[in-house]
């Protein structure tokens, strides 16, 4: 799955009972600067990035690259939803070439709670069962991240492992629609 190289890109805008999922825009930039430098965001992810940072270093159209899902309400961006390859030289695979697509999230604080990142991940997930079919997806999370454990077995994900990264204990999983793992 080299950088989502067999499926077209950008896919068109999926939309979901409540969201839409596009590519990013101008109009995201100010929404990613916010979600990066969020604290609550960065709590499990290696700390927030200063603002100051940001404002110099993210382009006029952030997240422009493949894998790379905007969830949108009302054209105002919530939160992102990523697939992407898996880095080979990291912990936690399912297959013997490391070719797993890697599930990834982040949503501004504001819209935690609401289901908003399960409803994202539940249509990129659909999405890649049909894009990519029989490939599996991998999600991994510290197991301090209560929030991401809940979503990510609401979701199907199976625990494959448990080991050490970044200083924290990761859990790792896999979901497939249509190949046993775990």
């Amino acid at each position: 799955m080299a950088e989502l190289g067999r499926v077209a890109w950008p896919p068109a805008p999926a939309r979901t009972e409540r969201l839409v999922l596009r590519r990013s825009e101008a109009r995201d930039r100010a929404a990613f600067i916010e979600l990066f430098a969020s604290p609550e965001v960065g709590a499990h992810l290696g700390g927030a990035r200063h603002r100051d940072e940001l404002e110099r270093a993210v382009p006029e159209v952030p997240g422009r690259r493949p894998g790379l899902f905007v969830a949108a309400l009302d054209g105002a961006m919530l939160g992102m939803v990523t697939l992407a390859r898996r880095d080979a030289a990291r912990p936690g695979h399912v297959r013997p070439d490391a070719e797993e697509a890697e599930l990834g999230y982040m949503f501004l604080p504001a819209a935690w709670g609401s289901g908003y990142a399960a409803e994202a991940c539940e249509a990129v997930l659909a999405w890649s069962a049909e894009a990519l079919p029989g490939e599996p997806v991998v999600v991994c999370t510290r197991t301090a991240n209560t929030r991401a454990m809940r979503l990510a077995a609401k979701l199907g994900f199976t625990e494959v492992e448990r080991f050490e990264e970044y200083g924290a204990e990761q859990w790792f999983g896999v979901w497939s629609p249509d190949l046993p793992y775990g």
